[in-house]
């Protein structure tokens, strides 16, 4: 039996029977999330645990270790022979790890880099942590691989390391979002998405979701009845009113929580 429950962990969901997925909300979806967001905040108490010092060398890591996690992901693909053009990095999702990359590429010691680091911190807490959130909750793998899956699992631990990232950077004070900076998060989506939605109508690609909406999710649900393409205007305005619900939150966490937590001010404890 025990042998059976794990003969598609290292199979890619074309080499699965259909069905053998496990629905949306359900037991087993739910249980995953919270497992994940647990370990989201077992992570994040730990990281803060340490010194100034050590605490910047975790976070370093933690997009070097996204890499080699994406290399070895890449790796298994292509040993079953399965990797192809829409396992790219350029879902939403996938691009958080060059802006994890570009935040720790930056340095304190000279201006524009620290600029740097500021933007793209922000756009990572902003734009994606909640993007990341979201595929937990609206997970387009469920249907097709069972819970003892490679890439079930990998899937879950990408999607908690792109929320872990952001919002241990906010926690600690090092990414102070104010509203003043929106501009950087929406030139951001204005460089990155008309190229990929280039790419997804030459190739018919699905990243970012701009060719058809993943079922069962709030794009579904403006699909029906705005049709398609028509959804993409209501995704854009979903988009913009999650970015500013994001800033709306920081404020209120700022008023409420930190006691109007100012952009330099010291960390909090989870």
């Amino acid at each position: 039996m025990g042998i059976a429950m794990f003969e598609y962990f290292w199979k890619q969901q074309d080499d699965i029977p259909a069905g053998m997925g496990y629905p949306l909300f359900g037991v087993a979806h739910l249980l995953s999330v919270a497992i994940t967001l647990f370990f989201v905040v077992i992570l994040a108490r730990w990281i803060m645990g340490p010194g100034a010092a050590k605490r910047a060398r975790i976070l370093r890591g933690i997009p070097l270790f996204m890499v080699g996690l994406e290399v070895f992901k890449d790796l298994f693909l292509v040993s079953v022979g399965r990797f192809g053009i829409g396992y790219l990095p350029l879902h939403i999702c996938s691009i958080g790890i060059f802006v994890f990359l570009l935040r720790e590429a930056g340095s304190r010691r000279r201006p524009l880099w620290q600029w740097v680091r500021d933007v793209f911190g922000e756009i990572a807490f902003i734009l994606i942590m909640p993007a990341s959130f979201t595929a937990l909750i609206f997970a387009d793998w469920t249907v097709y691989y069972p819970v003892l899956n490679f890439m079930n699992i990998y899937s879950y631990i990408w999607h908690g390391l792109l929320i872990l990232y952001p919002v241990v950077l906010w926690l600690t004070g090092e990414v102070s979002p104010s509203i003043r900076h929106v501009h950087c998060v929406l030139l951001f989506l204005c460089v990155v998405v008309p190229p990929i939605y280039a790419f997804d109508k030459h190739f018919g690609c699905n990243y970012f979701f701009v060719n058809w909406p993943v079922p069962g999710s709030p794009l579904s649900w403006l699909s029906s009845f705005m049709g398609n393409p028509g959804y993409l205007v209501g995704y854009a305005l979903l988009t913009l009113a999650v970015i500013l619900l994001m800033y709306l939150g920081v404020w209120a966490a700022g008023k409420c929580i930190f006691g109007d937590r100012s952009s330099d001010t010291k960390p909090v404890s989870l």
